[in-house]
């Protein structure tokens, strides 16, 4: 057992008709399901925010969403409130086969800082606990799918990269925000880590 899925953020919010929508975020539904009986783990990342987060625009006087502010560990996006607690929002696309998940990480849910990688809280140093899961279940290969590309999926693929692991992006499912020409820059970046973009 060596190959993990390791499915992100698809989520109401993230799909058509939510808070924070991807467009097309949806229809990669399918494909990925038909891929989970081919692996031998099933990981699924969930954005989970408490009300009021720091990243929310929201929180911020004056501020409008997508807007780029100074945070303590970086420069932060300001987004829509999404993805909170308990909410619809945050809950997973319906048709996703939750049931096929051997783990499901929570990422986001200290008010202070954001989260897009699967790994690692954006300060790129805490740790969310999955690397120390994927070894001790002796994986080393990872495919990554979900949402959205430029942001939780980049950031998750390269910080396994930099950990070790064989990462693989199925680009076919996955869809980007594409927020200032991000899409590209996170491809680029994603290539020059070691990730293989299929």
């Amino acid at each position: 057992m060596t190959h993990a899925l390791i499915v992100i953020d698809v989520q109401n919010d993230f799909c058509p008709g939510g808070a924070l929508a991807v467009p097309e975020g949806d229809i990669i539904v399918p494909g990925i399901n038909a891929l989970m009986d081919q692996a031998d783990a099933v990981v699924l990342t969930q954005d989970w925010h408490p009300a009021g987060h720091s990243s929310f625009a929201s929180s911020h006087e004056g501020a409008v969403p997508y807007e780029v502010i100074d945070m303590p560990y970086g420069p932060q996006v300001l987004w829509p409130d999404h993805c909170i607690q308990g909410s619809t929002g945050a809950a997973f696309h319906a048709d996703l086969n939750v049931t096929r998940a051997d783990m499901i990480v929570r990422k986001g849910y200290r008010s202070a800082i954001d989260s897009y990688s699967a790994f690692f809280e954006n300060d790129q140093t805490t740790p969310t606990g999955l690397e120390g899961y994927l070894r001790t279940r002796g994986i080393t290969q990872l495919t990554l799918m979900g949402l959205a590309t430029d942001f939780c999926v980049n950031f998750s693929a390269v910080d396994a990269a930099k950990l070790g692991f064989d990462v693989t992006v199925r680009s076919d499912l996955c869809r980007a925000i594409d927020l200032n020409g991000s899409l590209g820059a996170a491809q680029e970046g994603m290539k020059a880590a070691g990730v293989t973009l299929d």
